[in-house]
């Protein structure tokens, strides 16, 4: 199945238990020495040969022991129940990142994750939002993540903080939120107020579907400061005025 062609791309959100701003992102261990948390990933347009995957919904709870590169990772994959078949397969296929050169996503995590638990189908809630700041994924009896905008301690105005990444793997930008997960799965997680990250992604058999410069052309945050245009939409234009945001430049993520 590695020489099938396949393409995914829309929108992204993280939870994970470092504090906000998370330092695996900048080289550094996590704040509390493990990582834990949920991915949430729902493809606005996509195929895998010839199924179509837009509109489905990839979400994972993840434990990590130390920062992710050390490895033993344990993942547990939460899917709609309502995908096909031909839909599944090509989730899994996806995953496995086979015959994906290394270095990318699901190529990392083939090889960092040690223990996959009982994929779960269910109903799951997915709401994101990008200029808000503000994220929820919801599966009955499993896990419930939000996430919602960083406030200044003094003034209680929202903070509006973005990761950039050029040669990210996940991808090249984010908005930074405040994250709180509850998840009685298989992997268990409890914790408020911690890193959240809100984003776009793009991926196809090569890793990352763009480079960072088109990206930074055709589908900046900027370009969604003041509207909201679908992923992929090329030379997306506003006449608003632009929103002024605090950029944290840190390199590439290697975990």
């Amino acid at each position: 199945m590695a020489d099938v062609e396949w393409h995914i791309e829309g929108k992204y959100v993280e939870f994970c238990s470092c504090d906000h701003g998370c330092p695996c992102e900048a080289m550094a261990p996590p704040t509390y020495g493990h990582c834990e948390g949920i991915v949430g990933m729902q493809i606005d347009k996509g195929h895998w040969g010839d199924v179509n995957m837009d509109g489905v919904l990839i979400t994972s709870t993840f434990f990590f022991p130390r920062a992710m590169h050390h490895g033993k990772g344990r993942m547990q994959p939460i899917l709609q129940d309502h995908i096909t078949a031909e839909q599944r397969e090509a989730i899994f296929a996806i995953m496995s990142g086979e015959g994906q050169p290394v270095g990318t996503m699901f190529n990392i995590f083939s090889v960092v994750v040690d223990d996959i638990c009982e994929p779960q189908f269910t109903k799951i809630e997915f709401e994101w939002d990008v200029k808000k700041r503000t994220a929820r994924i919801h599966a009955p009896n499993l896990v419930t993540a939000t996430a919602e905008p960083i406030r200044n301690p003094v003034t209680d105005e929202e903070v509006s903080i973005r990761t950039v990444l050029p040669e990210g793997w996940v991808f090249y930008e984010a908005e930074i939120g405040s994250g709180t997960v509850k998840s009685i799965g298989d992997i268990r997680i409890d914790h408020s107020q911690r890193h959240s990250s809100l984003g776009f992604f793009a991926f196809n058999n090569n890793g990352m579907a763009y480079s960072y410069e088109e990206t930074m052309k055709n589908n900046s945050l900027d370009k969604f400061a003041c509207c909201y245009l679908e992923p992929g939409f090329q030379g997306a234009r506003c006449d608003a005025n632009p929103v002024t945001f605090c950029h944290v430049q840190i390199g590439s993520r290697q975990d």
